[in-house]
């Protein structure tokens, strides 16, 4: 029996569009409900999220297989990648790459020798059903999906080497934090940097690679995915819930108003 087929690689690599919900609650039951939701993908984040390897793998249970989890670790570290992949994730979206040397060493984070890096653990591992997949060794690498982040000028400068690194399935642009970069705090839907946003998605796409992006406007995830975004994040947990029981509570009178912030 081999490693389970990514659903979410294939989908990316026959060019249809997959839009997905981030997760930030750090909460296996609401994991669970959103599963409920259709999503074709789910994010569990582990960078801006109180998530740890046990949070991470409760909601990826909980989860199961009505929608393709995917991961975002802290950092781009192998040892954390490979704790990662061990939990039966497939596919893993490292932020702040900026450097084409750094997406090299996270496309060998992902494969097992002799192609990459991944330590070889199968045996103790949920990805091999703890041992019980017999070709799950031989048949992993070709299941796994590497999405890269990028979120800054620096990034962007070298977007055509990160894109173009062998191993890599997508570049997702972070707004948020390239807004910030780019002296727009708090402001991702700044002219100038949906002008980079855009170009970055255009140019990630001539090299063959599925561009993502996260927004909670819906008009503009409609544009970015005519622009061609293949994986595109519509909002997340903590902010359905949030503006649902604002609403709620604004529906009876008396509610006092609140900034909301944006940016993951």
């Amino acid at each position: 029996m081999p490693a389970p087929i990514n659903p979410f690689k294939a989908a990316l690599a026959a060019g249809k569009p997959q839009i997905g919900l981030w997760l930030g609650l750090a909460n296996p039951i609401t994991a669970d409900l959103c599963a409920n939701a259709g999503f074709d993908w789910l994010l569990i984040d582990g960078e801006h999220a109180p998530n740890d390897i046990p949070t991470i793998l409760a909601q990826a249970q909980a989860i199961g297989d009505r929608s393709h989890v995917i991961v975002r670790p802290p950092l781009g570290e192998v040892h954390r990648i490979k704790q990662i992949l061990d939990l039966g994730v497939q596919t893993v979206l490292v932020p702040m790459i900026e450097t084409e040397a750094q997406a090299a060493e996270m496309a060998r984070a992902m494969l097992y020798p002799p192609q990459g890096v991944r330590g070889v653990g199968a045996a103790l591992a949920r990805a091999s059903n703890f041992g019980t997949t017999p070709a799950y060794l031989a048949t992993a690498n070709a299941q796994t999906c590497l999405l890269l982040q990028i979120e800054s000028r620096a990034g962007l400068a070298q977007l055509d080497a990160i894109a173009a690194t062998p191993g890599v399935d997508g570049v997702f642009i972070g707004p948020a934090d390239l807004a910030a970069d780019m002296g727009y705090l708090g402001n991702p839907a700044a002219a100038e940097v949906q002008a980079a946003v855009e170009a970055a998605l255009k140019r990630t796409m001539s090299h063959g690679k599925a561009a993502g992006i996260l927004t909670s406007d819906r008009a503009l995830a409609q544009r970015y995915l005519d622009l061609g975004a293949r994986f595109v994040a519509v909002g997340s947990d903590v902010g359905l819930l949030s503006g649902a029981s604002a609403g709620l509570r604004g529906a009876f009178g008396g509610l006092t108003e609140k900034a909301a912030i944006t940016g993951y």
